[in-house]
């Protein structure tokens, strides 16, 4: 029966990780199924609860380190950027108008959803934009500063 019990908590750990991405809870799941296997193991309540602890610490001490430094973003590890780190701070074409509700840009190639970073902006067809974040599949895009094609610096005036 106490297997079952520690078992669920890790359950309920694990899933409140998801939610939470943070990489702490997730320690504490394993802590919960390694004494939930001690349970099984016909252990009892006590070195049930020490295994708990003590593979939880671990687990904080050991593993999230080395989690989180995988973690972070290729901008801060100074890797070549991909996928949608890739697009943001790129420029795109204004395929569509984009206004708060709709809007189609072309990303180096690649059509793509997109909507005003700021929403009292819109942008017609045949502006250039800079895509600021990318929020599922739709980038947030806000007023590119360069000239366009072929226009002269001054000429924007």
């Amino acid at each position: 029966m106490d297997a079952v019990v520690w078992i669920i908590l890790g359950v309920l750990l694990v899933v409140a990780e998801i939610f939470t991405t943070t990489l702490f809870l997730i320690m504490f799941g394993a802590g919960a199924f390694a004494a939930g296997g001690a349970a099984a193991l016909g252990a009892p309540v006590a070195v049930q609860a020490l295994v708990f602890a003590v593979v939880s610490a671990l687990s904080l001490l050991v593993a999230r380190p080395a989690l989180r430094r995988h973690q972070r973003s290729s901008l801060e590890s100074g890797e070549q950027p991909f996928g949608v780190e890739a697009i943001e701070g790129s420029t795109a074409l204004v395929l569509e108008r984009v206004d708060p509700d709709h809007g189609l840009v072309k990303i180096d190639g690649e059509l793509w959803s997109a909507r005003p970073y700021d929403t009292t902006q819109t942008f017609d067809p045949g502006q250039r934009v800079r895509v600021i974040k990318v929020r599922g599949a739709t980038a947030l895009v806000w007023q590119d500063d360069i000239s366009s094609a072929g226009e002269l610096p001054e000429a924007r005036g």
